[in-house]
């Protein structure tokens, strides 16, 4: 029978055995700490301290650290992409626009939390590819779910809506969880194919959707993508103006010569 607790007293009290029993039933079961992804609370997440006034139970840091993990598996931000930030973006030598864009890209992390309720709290890198866009949005993720413990989805527009397609029954709940995201990152808005931006009425349809409504509610999304605003408006004005004003304090479009500017090019 489940034991039931009538005070504070008698939840700490279970604690402690708990914590002691733990202790003594891992003699001879545990060779090393390295074995518990914490060795400082070997995994129970806090501990039992004695204060004057009785036992008092505290959390241990680990607790943040696995928030933090949880939210990055929910990111569907790949094992790759994990590993951007700010500190491996090289500015050295690049183009000043290229500078901008990582200027840009780490205010708009460290002003996050005073601009995240207002009408302009996103941020849209836009223009030519192999310009780090998408890596300083990543590290922004990062940062969003490492530090601030803000859950981030990571949507590259291509691929997802491929997904989408060859599985409708996951159709809804995926748009769902795309409106209600804290932080919504789209890569590669109608990324183009062959000179024409890749965009079909049932794409355009439902990525409205899903900015419309973040737009209506102010929760910001993060947008990388090879077009201009304007050329977003192209193909749904609409679209395009609520991202502009959503991003407009946060905005970059790089464009130039190609050998200067796209990192893959480099040396060639």
């Amino acid at each position: 029978m489940k034991k039931r607790f009538t005070s504070i007293e008698d939840v700490l009290a279970n604690l402690k055995e708990k914590t002691q029993s733990l202790a003594d039933n891992s003699d001879g079961l545990i060779e090393n700490e390295t074995q518990y992804e914490c060795p400082k609370c070997q995994d129970r997440q806090g501990r039992i301290e004695q204060r004057e006034h009785g036992d008092v139970w505290i959390r241990c840091d680990c607790v943040e650290w696995r928030k933090a993990q949880r939210l990055m598996k929910s990111s569907e931000i790949t094992d790759e992409f994990k590993k951007l930030g700010f500190q491996n973006f090289k500015t050295d030598g690049k183009p000043q626009i290229i500078k901008d864009a990582y200027a840009c890209a780490l205010n708009y992390f460290q002003s996050f939390k005073d601009i995240r309720e207002k009408r302009q709290n996103s941020i849209a890198l836009l223009g030519q590819p192999g310009v780090g866009k998408t890596h300083l949005l990543t590290a922004i993720s990062n940062n969003f779910i490492r530090k601030l413990h803000i859950p981030v989805l990571y949507f590259p527009f291509v691929e997802g809506f491929n997904d989408l397609k060859d599985d409708f029954d996951m159709l809804e709940e995926k748009l769902e969880r795309m409106k209600q995201i804290d932080v919504l990152f789209i890569d590669d808005l109608f990324k183009p194919a062959n000179g024409k931006p890749r965009a079909t009425d049932w794409q355009v349809e439902q990525t409205y959707a899903v900015i419309n409504h973040r737009y209506l509610n102010h929760k910001p999304i993060m947008v990388s993508s090879e077009l201009t605003i304007d050329e977003i408006c192209d193909i749904d004005e609409a679209l395009g103006t609520r991202i502009y004003e959503m991003c407009r304090d946060y905005c970059v479009v790089i464009k130039g010569d190609r050998k200067e500017l796209n990192h893959r090019l480099v040396g060639v």
